[in-house]
């Protein structure tokens, strides 16, 4: 028996030909890219292009015009709601707001999921919802509120709440906005920590050119112009390599990529 490859990356979500579509209105048309097992993927563009919207598509919050999503061998879109929504137990996601509610403190939010959708008793939530939290540096904050803590700290308790069901995807809209620097850098930490330790498949919608390029191993680029991807693969990569001006502009903020530093 030959034994498998194990360095060939395992495709995690495989999206074919897929158009996005608010009624006669195309937002972008033809997207194919795979997102491998392990990956930090980021879905990037200028504002406006659709980024959320694919998100939306690929957590079952709207359905294609057309096209496929595939998770390893199920066709996402063709099943059932029933069966669509036990897939989607195994997603964790962040929205751009954080999401959290503000009448219930970080350890009820956090707790939330566990409560719905598992029988686990109180003290075991108890303890998930600790563990969660310290996992996100915010241990000792369980009885705060959302209001009492700073942006940065309510984005980690969103991701605490995306974690509380130890999802096999991380969806993240936007993480890093409206934080500051040193912030952003944390979460980015944050991020690339939940990756390596859990081997969690990240998918993230952003357009912050220093988290694209000190996190993603992986990517998509939605072009406004042609609405259709304009390139796929690292950032990096693509920085040094690829041929459309409209992704160079974008990773490069419109200068020379012969001034931008590489790493």
């Amino acid at each position: 028996m030959i034994a498998p490859d194990q360095s060939r990356p395992e495709p995690h979500i495989n999206v074919r030909n897929l158009t996005m579509a608010y009624g006669s209105f195309v937002l972008m048309r033809d997207l194919t890219f795979t997102v491998n097992r392990g990956d930090i993927f980021t879905i990037m563009g200028g504002s406006g292009c659709g980024k959320s919207t694919l998100m939306r598509i690929l957590v079952g919050l709207k359905s294609p015009a057309t096209g496929s999503v595939h998770y390893q061998d199920t066709n996402f879109w063709e099943i059932g709601q029933p069966q669509r929504e036990e897939m989607m137990h195994g997603f964790g996601v962040l929205y751009q707001s954080g999401a959290l509610w503000s009448s219930m403190t970080l350890a009820e939010n956090t707790a939330l999921p566990l409560e719905l959708y598992t029988s686990l008793g109180k003290d075991d939530i108890a303890e998930l919802v600790s563990l969660k939290l310290a996992l996100v540096g915010l241990a000792g904050f369980e009885d705060y509120f959302p209001s009492e803590i700073s942006g940065g700290m309510r984005k980690r308790a969103g991701i605490a709440r995306a974690m509380a069901l130890d999802p096999d995807i991380l969806f993240l809209d936007e993480p890093s906005a409206g934080l500051d620097p040193v912030s952003a850098k944390m979460l980015d930490d944050l991020i690339l920590e939940i990756n390596a330790g859990m081997g969690t498949t990240v998918v993230i919608v952003t357009h912050e050119l220093p988290s694209i390029f000190a996190i993603a191993s992986n990517s998509v680029f939605l072009d406004n112009q042609t609405r259709r991807a304009g390139a796929t693969g690292n950032p990096k990569h693509l920085l040094a390599t690829s041929e459309n001006p409209a992704v160079i502009k974008f990773l490069t903020r419109g200068e020379s990529s012969e001034d931008q530093t590489k790493e």
